[in-house]
């Protein structure tokens, strides 16, 4: 098992200004980070990787699709084309980061909403899409985890079965799932079983509090959790992805209005202590 720290509550680009920072997630006993791509060239990711690799952090990379003239469910043709060149891209960034998973709610727009529920249509345009982006993904060696959010986030994908029905369907081996304790808790009346369920599909997980503050200090089932996880036999990422108010936009699009902790360090010390804690006791 690693554990991991998403860079989602600092910053959506990484520099080399947060190098201290970095240094400072690596002395509190972290295995890597996760690494935001939204922006920038293949080339500006094999920097970071390189000062990565000095401070010794292993990546993931994580993104998400905001913008309505890339959605790939689109039924603009053009819009569709778009979002899959936003996605080779960021595939292309990835591995030039050294990272080997790219997650995030990468099937469809966040925050866009039809007014009604998916369409067949709309499952068959993904399909299609999704598709050609793992064939890329495949040939630059990068695994998509594709994210279930909650019904106020998005409508195409709300639950782990119905997101990994659809991975079935895809049937491309670099497009996978992405289980999310925070979305979990929200929509599954099972959580624990809808990981269990979709084991085969689930290549990254995010450890996120209820809240989005520190994980361990809310009411996610953590004891449960870590043992499902465990017994499993997955021994790959848990990433803390927590947010706060420090980016604008990003706080608008979580929803974050206050502060969950008393500061981002108690996030990731506590945090990383908690999923070390909570893997021994499960096994």
């Amino acid at each position: 098992m690693k554990i991991g720290m998403c860079m989602f509550l600092w910053t959506t680009n990484v520099t080399k200004k947060h190098e201290p920072l970095l240094k400072d997630i690596k002395a509190a006993g972290f295995d890597g980070v996760e690494i935001p791509i939204f922006e920038g060239t293949p080339d500006d990711y094999a920097r970071l990787g390189e000062m990565l690799d000095r401070i010794g952090l292993q990546r993931t990379a994580v993104s998400a699709m905001g913008d309505p003239a890339m959605n790939l469910i689109s039924s603009d043709p053009a819009t569709r084309k778009a979002g899959i060149a936003f996605m080779k891209n960021a595939i292309d960034c990835a591995a030039a980061l050294g990272a080997h998973t790219l997650s995030g709610p990468l099937h469809s727009t966040l925050g866009l909403f039809s007014g009604a529920g998916p369409t067949a249509a709309e499952f068959k345009r993904s399909l299609s899409s999704q598709r050609a982006i793992g064939d890329h993904a495949g040939k630059k060696g990068v695994t998509i985890g594709l994210e279930a959010l909650n019904r106020f986030e998005c409508y195409l994908f709300n639950t782990m079965d119905a997101l990994c029905a659809h991975i079935d369907e895809v049937d491309r081996p670099h497009i996978r799932a992405m289980y999310d304790t925070f979305h979990a808790n929200i929509e599954e009346a099972d959580p624990i079983g809808a990981y269990t369920r979709n084991r085969k599909n689930i290549v990254h997980v995010h450890i996120s509090e209820n809240d989005r503050g520190v994980p361990g200090r809310g009411n996610i089932p953590w004891k449960e959790t870590f043992a499902a996880i465990r017994k499993s036999g997955y021994d790959d990422w848990l990433t803390i992805e927590a947010f706060g108010r420090g980016l604008k936009d990003l706080a608008a699009a979580t929803k974050v209005w206050r502060d969950f902790s008393e500061g981002p360090e108690a996030v990731y010390r506590d945090g990383c202590k908690h999923i070390r804690n909570g893997w021994k006791k499960a096994a």
